[in-house]
């Protein structure tokens, strides 16, 4: 074999082999803003500190109907939290690093007002798991990466 045919195989290899572990790490990213799976929200994640951070940006239906103002967290049991608005609400509660492209910590709910703890994992470039149990009792929904 000559040196030249064995540069450009060795130089292939090399290529293909980056090709996926490139894929690899931009799929294992959770940072972005993420539709949810009933298309209602979406929530920008993003890196905090070690763990991540889950922030609601965007409301299908941002004005209430019967109010004719702003979504509130009305179902938050803790009546100084029950009026602020939806949007900027932080759904990621300690959320930390539980293995390549996961997070565990919990999640707050605010279609009920409640904290489940939760996994969080990406799942493909554009798929991030979100689950959250209550015991043993555990349910989940996949987000889609938003353009915006």
């Amino acid at each position: 074999m000559s040196r030249r045919f064995e540069f450009v195989v060795v130089a292939l290899v090399a290529f293909l082999v980056a090709i996926p572990a490139k894929a690899q790490n931009t799929a294992g990213s959770p940072d972005g803003i993420w539709l949810t799976q009933a298309g209602d929200a979406k929530v920008r994640v993003s890196k905090c500190g070690s763990g991540i951070c889950g922030v609601v940006v965007w409301l299908k239906e941002p004005i209430d109907p019967l109010t004719g103002k702003p979504q509130v967290d009305d179902k938050n049991p803790n009546p100084s939290l029950a009026k602020r608005p939806i949007i900027g609400i932080s759904l990621f509660l300690g959320m930390r690093p539980a293995g390549p492209g996961q997070w565990s910590g919990q999640i707050y709910n605010a279609d009920d007002g409640k904290i489940y703890a939760s996994k969080v994992s990406v799942t493909g470039p554009a798929t991030l798991k979100v689950e959250g149990c209550v015991g043993a009792l555990c349910g989940g929904e996949d987000w889609s990466r938003s353009s915006r």
